[in-house]
């Protein structure tokens, strides 16, 4: 009995765990602006931080906007490249791309994404006027206000992922043990 327990709870914890990232490759430890954001001001640069040193030569990162990519040349700066802007950015969903070189010799390529959703400036709270027919009394003044807009931020991280599966784990190991004490108990 106890063997089938052991078997089940090891069979889920290999479906349930997440691989890890091979050792080789040089992960990605920050990002600003944080992956999957919604930024509130138009950010000035985008920097990444890995967590080894990078290659100049190989090292790339693009950020492709609204319209398309935006023309700035990267900056590695031992575990950082960084892109600055001439301008800030529209208001639109962004797109972070890099490609590097791992110590092993593999390129790796992987990208994310964050919102600009800066505060647009209310037009202007002057009444307008419209035309009225001639039969009309008076002239009827209108007036448009700009609504409020919500933005979140999200940025749950890798740790997230973890945290769920160890819970399922935990649940589904109550679970079986729950199910075999009452099967013995019966017997």
């Amino acid at each position: 009995m106890t063997k089938r327990l052991l078997t089940a709870l090891a069979a889920m914890f290999a479906v349930l765990i997440p691989a890890a990232p091979a050792a080789a490759h040089n992960p990605l430890v920050e990002a600003v602006p944080a992956k999957s954001s919604t930024v509130r001001k138009a950010p000035a640069a985008v920097r990444l931080t890995f967590l080894e040193k990078l290659d100049a030569g190989s090292t790339k990162l693009t950020v492709a906007g609204p319209d398309g990519a935006i023309g700035a040349t990267p900056e590695v700066s031992g575990k950082t490249v960084s892109v600055t802007f001439d301008e800030p950015l529209a208001n639109g969903k962004y797109t972070v791309a890099w490609q590097l070189t791992a110590d092993d010799g593999d390129v790796v390529k992987s990208s994310y994404t964050f919102t600009v959703a800066a505060p647009v400036a209310a037009p202007s709270a002057a009444p307008v006027v419209s035309e009225a027919p001639s039969s009309a009394a008076a002239p009827v003044a209108t007036q448009t206000v700009a609504g409020a807009e919500t933005v979140s931020t999200t940025s749950g991280g890798p740790w997230l992922g973890l945290v769920a599966g160890i819970g399922i784990l935990v649940l589904a190991g109550a679970a079986v043990f729950v199910f075999v004490r009452r099967r013995n108990a019966t017997e």
